[in-house]
């Protein structure tokens, strides 16, 4: 991290047996995570995806963190805006 990496956290973080993704959204730094849906694969509802499911990344994310997904989407919205240049 050090590097000035990120890291991307997508659908898979809310299946059931996704535990150790789970514990990395949890204890990796906010400030260098981002958001992802996979689209048009790895749904967080099974079945095709689509960018709109990002929500429920975020909302996933904040859950294991104990804080507001508004607050997941704002950190990691302003994540992608430093990383892409926006």
């Amino acid at each position: 991290m050090e590097m000035g990496f990120y890291i991307s956290i997508a659908g898979p973080v809310t299946y059931k047996n996704a535990h150790r993704l789970r514990e990395l959204a949890r204890i990796l730094p906010l400030e260098r995570l981002l958001l992802e849906t996979d689209s048009p694969f790895l749904s967080p509802y099974g079945g095709r995806n689509e960018p709109a499911n990002v929500r429920v990344v975020a909302q996933k994310v904040a859950e294991v963190r104990g804080i507001s997904w508004e607050e997941v989407a704002r950190t990691t919205t302003e994540n992608a805006a430093l990383l892409f240049g926006l």
